[in-house]
């Protein structure tokens, strides 16, 4: 059961949906801290594309883009979280929740799901498009957008090398038993 419960974060009050596994929290306060810093959120620096279904934006969804941690906050919320996977880093440092390739949700991302494609394309369209929960490096990225891909994704990734990044990562393997099956 979810209720309204104030949150006060520098002085405001914020009312929040409290979920017994997920917390509105973490968005709330890195949305008010980026208002008072006067530094635009990620969702403001990249703004989203024109919808296209040319080659190249399709090759772009063949491999889920990542969220930002309020994103996946909210998509955990919203029932999404047995659809997601997690990445973890190559230096094993941190982790990212991600939609998952076909066959790999509510586990690690291996390259044996790479070829399957993000679970959420189902003939050539994305489920998430219009739902308000399309990752954002999914919306920004087009084929008119040659090189900033990139860039984007490397915000994305200071994001979820935060305190609040590893803690979701943390809440997601918990609900999804990940810890349990891997290390039995």
């Amino acid at each position: 059961m979810t209720k309204r419960k104030p949150a006060i974060t520098e002085g405001r009050i914020i009312y929040c949906t409290q979920n017994r596994n997920f917390s509105l929290r973490t968005r709330l306060k890195s949305k008010v801290i980026n208002e008072t810093s006067g530094k635009r959120s990620l969702l403001e620096k990249y703004l989203p594309s024109e919808p296209c279904s040319c080659k190249i934006c399709l090759g772009y969804c063949i491999r889920p883009g990542w969220w930002t941690v309020g994103q996946a906050t909210t998509a955990i919320e919203a029932g999404y979280g047995n659809r997601m996977m997690l990445e973890v880093a190559p230096e094993l440092t941190f982790g990212v929740l991600s939609p998952a390739f076909k066959g790999c949700e509510r586990s690690i991302a291996t390259n044996q799901f790479a070829r399957n494609g993000c679970t959420f394309l189902k003939e050539n369209l994305c489920e998430l498009y219009g739902t308000g929960h399309q990752p954002l490096e999914c919306r920004f990225c087009h084929h008119s957008r040659h090189g900033l891909g990139p860039k984007c994704h490397a915000d994305l990734e200071k994001d979820w090398k935060t305190p609040n990044g590893q803690v979701l990562a943390n809440r997601w393997i918990q609900q999804v038993g990940l810890r349990y099956r891997i290390f039995g």
